[in-house]
């Protein structure tokens, strides 16, 4: 096929043409404002609770019908999950091509922006069945549980397990060498901007490591010790942190990394690269 200037057009020159658009880099920037408003009211709701002030822990189906019950709240998940979807999006380009219209990938990093693309995905899919009026709560021992009753279920829960743990690593490790700033347009940043950026995002990813390391953990007890009851998600992993010594402290403190973790995903959504 040929357009009217008599060159051809591919699918592969139409793709690169969307993903270097000015309307490709607008809905990969909502996502970094939708995953901030998630982050944020998991980690408001579980700093209340740690305040004493009646909040909740809740993952992030329950931050949808948090939002949902908001005035406004039908128009305000719908953009949600078209930012999630927008993420999820430009997850999968980064993944497909290894490149945006402002960086490249090395293999790794695809492999890890198809795992990430999957998950929101998934959140966007979520929270469409919220809208709906359809979502359906599964919590994590019933899943854990089924999966337990397939064939090698025990080493198949274990690898999720041992993923999370990873994930929880390179988390830390992203956090604590602030590896992030490589990902970012700091060139456009002004020096206060660029330390602002730099420890709110190590603390954020500090917080993420807490509580992917957690739910990993649980997830490898409960193959390990054939006990779905072990296993937990996000707010379980909360849960878990309010249940020591010092509960309410040690939730607070990971409950302020999040919302730190939710202003710098505002933050990406102005000087992420592409």
């Amino acid at each position: 096929m040929a357009d009217v200037y008599g060159s051809s057009v591919t699918p592969r020159r139409v793709t690169n043409d969307f993903v270097d658009s000015r309307a490709f880099e607008l809905l990969s920037r909502a996502g970094f404002v939708a995953r901030g408003v998630v982050y944020a009211i998991i980690g408001v709701l579980a700093l209340r609770l740690a305040l004493g002030d009646g909040g909740r822990l809740v993952n992030q189906q329950g931050a949808f019908h948090t939002v949902a019950r908001q005035p406004l709240g039908t128009a305000l998940l719908v953009a949600l999950a078209v930012g999630l979807g927008g993420y999820a999006l430009w997850r999968f380009v980064r993944a497909g091509l290894g490149r945006g219209p402002e960086g490249r990938d090395s293999s790794f990093e695809r492999v890890a922006a198809l795992a990430s693309g999957l998950v929101y995905a998934a959140l966007c899919v979520l929270a469409i069945e919220v809208l709906a009026g359809t979502s359906r709560s599964t919590s994590p021992d019933k899943a854990t549980a089924h999966v337990l009753g397939w064939p090698a279920g025990v080493w198949l829960v274990g690898a999720v397990g041992a993923v999370f743990i990873g994930i929880a690593a390179y988390q830390a490790y992203r956090g604590l060498t602030k590896d992030f700033l490589e990902d970012a347009k700091t060139q456009e940043m002004g020096a206060l901007t660029r330390r602002w950026i730099g420890w709110i995002g190590l603390v954020g990813h500090l917080a993420r490591a807490v509580v992917f390391g957690l739910v990993g953990i649980f997830l490898a007890k409960a193959a390990l010790a054939y006990e779905p009851k072990d296993a937990v998600g996000l707010n379980g992993a909360l849960g878990k942190l309010l249940d020591r010594s010092y509960g309410p402290v040690l939730l607070g403190v990971v409950a302020a990394g999040l919302i730190a973790f939710a202003v710098y995903s505002w933050s990406d959504a102005r000087f992420r690269k592409i």
